[in-house]
């Protein structure tokens, strides 16, 4: 076995078709594309979602709802997720690049605190929003909920 013997597996391989040479290969005259008619011409593209004539998808369903541009999405980090993070880093603040560093947020993300679970530390929370409920509970326990 040399680079000179080399060839690919029996079957794996395919000629071409050999379109437009000619009526003696066969395939002269139309191409193999028909007669006449929109894809039989050069440089035809089909639209996207064209159906062959059938009213296409897009246009059948019924358009409904809307995007607000206006949103602004929280990244939602619970009381008890709190807690632990008090319990384990023996920490009384708690603001974002202590979330950032622990993986309960990444640095971009706007970050609320919201009301489940039990929080036993005085805390001093300080991110961008916060829910009623965990505004009470931070402050039942002599914490600081602190909006950014």
């Amino acid at each position: 076995m040399d680079l000179s013997n080399l060839k690919p597996a029996e079957g794996s391989t395919k000629n071409r078709k050999r379109i437009g040479r000619g009526q003696g290969s066969g395939r002269g005259g139309t191409s193999t594309r028909g007669h006449k008619g929109a894809q039989s011409r050069s440089g035809y593209s089909r639209k996207f979602g064209f159906e062959g004539g059938q009213m296409p998808l897009y246009r059948r369903v019924p358009k409904f709802g809307f995007k607000n541009i206006n949103r602004k999405e929280y990244q939602g980090i619970n009381i008890d997720s709190l807690q632990k993070l008090a319990e384990t880093k023996k920490t009384k603040t708690i603001d974002i690049d202590i979330l950032v560093e622990n993986g309960l947020a990444s640095k971009n993300d706007l970050i609320k605190v919201l009301g489940r679970g039990e929080l036993k530390a005085k805390l001093e929370v300080t991110v961008h929003a916060f829910s009623k409920s965990a505004i009470k509970a931070i402050e039942a326990q002599g914490g600081v909920a602190i909006k950014i």
